[in-house]
Formats: structure tokens, sequence, C-alpha cells
């Protein structure tokens, strides 16, 4: 008879994975990373447990926004009384590329203490330049391809 076995915290081997980020739209990154960073390419996948790798993203600034995305705007509030603030998505990417690619990953991932967790281990940088050579970064293809 098959067992249920439950995902242990020291049992679980994270892998570094080194995404470039050039010339792929925004969305179809952030899903594929998404992913990595939770875990769910894994066979030991567990919901409740955080069995994700890490994930450098290089080259944010190269990311492509499709359709008219660029002209979309982001909306937060300050907090403070008339507050409401917005920018574009292509100006965001203009200013900060690292926190629009981050935003868009964050919405991809769960908002929970887990999420949280998942999230952490997300690095992001503007150019091809990271601190991460050391973690011997495994190499990951974006796929490219639509599901039909």
């Amino acid at each position: 008879m098959n067992r249920t076995t439950t995902v242990k915290q020291g049992e679980i081997e994270r892998k570094w994975y080194i995404v470039d980020a050039t010339g792929i739209p925004v969305g179809r990154l952030a899903a594929q990373v998404a992913q990595l960073l939770r875990g769910k390419h894994k066979t030991n996948f567990a919901y409740n447990a955080d069995t994700g790798d890490f994930v450098v993203v290089i080259n944010a600034e190269k990311v492509i926004l499709t359709g008219r995305k660029g002209e979309e705007l982001i909306y937060w509030h300050t907090g403070w009384p008339g507050g409401l603030r917005n920018i574009s998505r292509g100006k965001l990417l203009e200013e900060n590329p690292v926190k629009l690619v981050e935003k868009v990953i964050w919405g991809m991932t769960p908002k929970t203490k887990l999420g949280h967790q998942v999230f952490k281990k997300l690095k992001v940088y503007a150019g091809s330049e990271h601190p991460h050579g050391a973690q011997k970064p495994i190499e990951y293809n974006v796929k490219k391809e639509v599901k039909k």
C-alpha cells in the first residue's frame, strides 16, 4: 500500500536558478519564476510547506510589456488623507525595472505567511551583474511558446 509522505524542512533540497529576462514578456516571466519559487516543479511539492528554490532574475530592464500594458496605471495609497497615487507600468519600467518585476511576481504568489517566505528567495537585478556567483546558479530558460 502506498503511503502519503510529508515534506520535512531538513529534507528539502534548494537549488539556485538564474533567469535572463531579456526580451521576455513580464507576465510570462513572472508566472514561471513564481512556480520555481513555490517549488511546483518538484515531485515533493506541498501546499503547506516551502519547497521552492532561489531565483535570481537579471536584466530586468530589458523585459517587455506587450500590448498597451505600458499605459496601464498601478494605484496605491500612502495612508494619508488624499494619498491616492499612481504610475504607469511603462514609466515604472523606465524608472525602477526591479520594482516592476518584483511587483508582478509578487502578484502571482500567495498572500500568506508562506507566500512572504517564498518571496524572500527572489533576487532581481536591473543589469547582468549579480553577487550570487558563489551559489553556482543553474541557468533557467523561460519557455516562450504559447499553450494551445
